[in-house]
This record gives C-alpha cells, structure tokens and sequence, in this order.
C-alpha cells in the first residue's frame, strides 16, 4: 500500500457563508483582487506559515489552457504568488489538458476525470528534485486534485508535498 501523496493539507476555512461567495467571486466573476487578503487568511491559519517556511517550492494548481484564457487568471497561482512571491513555481506543474470541472463529479469521477491531467515541466523538474513543495489551492473538496498533481511531482522525483487551500468542503 502507498502513503498518501499529501505529507499535509491545510486549510483556513470550511466552504461556507461568508467564504463560499468571496471564493465564488474570486474564481468565477473576475474579482482577482482577492488574493491578497485570502493568502492573509491563509497565513494566519495554524500551520500554514510553517509549511510555508520549510518549503523549497510553492507550486499552484494549474488551469488548463481553455480555462485560463476563459478566465483570464489562475486564481491558485495569485495565491501562491501573494503567499511566498519568491518560492512559487507557476510553470513548474502543467495542466496537459482541458477537464470537466470537478464540481459536477463524484469522488470516483473526480478521480477519473484527472488520469494524466498533470505533468511536470521537463525543463523544471530538476528544480523540483528532493525538494519540499506546498501545493496551492482555493478550494479542496474530495482532494482528488491535489492528489493527483502530488503524484505527479513526487513521480517526478519532488521530496515531500503538503498543501494549503482557503476553503475545505464538508
């Protein structure tokens, strides 16, 4: 049997009032101002600055191309950069190919739905190598993202992986 592939995962707040409709704001209504005070949220939650501190990388979870140029922004990758500016790695991990958004699946289909999504950049991974990485993104529900983007970093050669996400679902 495997260990999982996150070292830790935390999160500042449950998916709910008032949090729900800021994220909602944020990702989906191009309101990237945002970031700045959920990474403040995000640093003020016990352990997150620890982790933040022994990492080596800070690596978001990236958007497929479509999504991104629908979107016009990661907001995983404003995160990272408002967390630790000098520690993210916005092209260390590619998003290979456009998916069904997660929000509309089930565990299983999650899971599905992300076979062979990510990959490392080659011209990136030995940056990667052994290293402590922190995965960042806005909202973890079943965990299937950030489960299978640790996966590919660790299959890539990247020490331990631990994540930060504003919100945690129910």
């Amino acid at each position: 049997m495997r260990p999982p592939p996150l070292s830790a995962c935390v999160a500042a707040v449950d998916y709910g009032y008032p949090w729900a409709e800021a994220l909602t704001g944020f990702k989906f209504r191009a309101d990237p101002g945002w970031a700045d005070s959920l990474a403040l949220l995000l640093r003020s939650t016990p352990w997150a600055e620890p982790l933040l501190d022994a990492a080596d990388v800070v690596v978001p979870v990236p958007l497929a191309p479509a999504r991104l140029r629908e979107r016009g922004f990661n907001q995983a990758a404003l995160l990272a950069r408002a967390l630790a500016p000098h520690k993210t790695e916005s092209r260390a991990l590619l998003r290979l190919r456009h998916a069904e958004a997660q929000s509309t699946l089930s565990r299983a289909g999650r899971l599905r739905n992300l076979e062979g999504a990510f990959a490392v950049d080659p011209a990136r991974a030995g940056r990667l190598a052994g290293k402590r990485i922190v995965l960042v993104d806005d909202v973890m529900t079943t965990g299937a993202t950030l489960h299978a983007a640790a996966a590919v970093l660790q299959a890539a050669g990247a020490g331990e992986v631990g994540a930060l996400v504003v919100a945690r679902t129910a």
